[in-house]
């Protein structure tokens, strides 16, 4: 790839188990060429990459954080005010906690509490028919656990502490999950994803199926105003986002609002590359 000084250096963080880019990349990578950017895919803990020879760095599939997060906070950190959203963003964004941030803040939001020990996950647990237990930090819906017998949950081993609990909304079952993607400040697609008859992650690894659709008034009002909210929470600007919502008693609530690694679902949805490389070469003239 032609890597001249006259074409601004992107870095595509990505993780081992993805080296070549996030499914769908080449939708991407065809996408920040046209707008005269040499970008390329590396991986994130790679310790021969030179992270200062990039004008702008954008995480993307660092699906593996998860088991390091501190190394991977820490690694964000040093890279500046290059990186796109930033180090503080991804601080908060990756302990679910910050959901409760938000549910202070009034954004409808799946109810959400924090749990630091497992008496506290039972006890919580046991406000609800059917409980959803989260580690606090996972990714890719690892270490979930769905609790109809508080009194007698264990953590998993892959469950480790501390942890969220909600209240499984039943309406995973027939209407799934929508994504809305809030790109350069807009939003501008949708994903409806539905999980299998065994399992509530709508994840393809556990036989969940993405499809898109036409972006629906009412999921891109609650989407732009959960991005909204975490700027007035957080300050700055997001330069993407991706806000996953279910229905609960009726209206649309907010289950997470994704900053640091989402997936753009290129591979169903490889229009999302139009938008996230315009946000890219926004910033990368900014910094110009």
């Amino acid at each position: 790839m032609d890597q001249s000084p006259e074409r601004p250096v992107v870095l595509l963080a990505t993780c081992a188990w993805f080296r070549d880019g996030e499914p769908g990349h080449e939708a991407l990578d065809a996408a920040l060429a046209d707008r005269g950017l040499a970008a390329r895919w590396v991986v994130w803990d790679d310790e021969s990459v030179d992270w200062t020879a990039a004008d702008l760095i954008a995480v993307r599939s660092t699906w593996d954080y998860d088991t390091r997060v501190g190394e991977f906070l820490e690694w964000a950190a040093g890279l500046g005010p290059r990186v796109l959203n930033g180090a503080e963003v991804f601080r908060w964004n990756t302990d679910k906690r910050y959901l409760l941030d938000l549910q202070d803040a009034g954004l409808p939001v799946v109810p959400t509490m924090s749990a630091d020990t497992p008496d506290d996950v039972r006890r919580l647990a046991a406000r609800h028919p059917v409980a959803v237990v989260k580690p606090r930090v996972a990714a890719g819906g690892r270490g979930l656990d769905v609790v109809s017998d508080a009194a007698g949950w264990e953590p998993r081993e892959d469950g480790r502490g501390p942890w969220i609990v909600q209240p499984l909304m039943e309406s995973i079952h027939h209407d799934g999950e929508t994504s809305v993607f809030v790109l350069g400040g807009h939003a501008v697609s949708q994903v409806d994803k539905l999980p299998s008859a065994t399992d509530i992650r709508v994840h393809e690894m556990y036989g969940g199926s993405s499809r898109p659709v036409p972006l629906d008034a009412e999921a891109a009002q609650l989407a732009t105003e959960a991005v909204a909210t975490v700027v007035d929470v957080l300050g700055g600007e997001l330069a993407y986002a991706r806000v996953d919502m279910m229905r609960h008693r009726g209206r649309l609530v907010v289950s997470e609002v994704e900053l640091t690694e989402p997936g753009l679902y290129l591979d169903v949805l490889s229009a999302n590359a139009e938008p996230f490389a315009d946000a890219v070469a926004a910033r990368v003239r900014r910094r110009d």
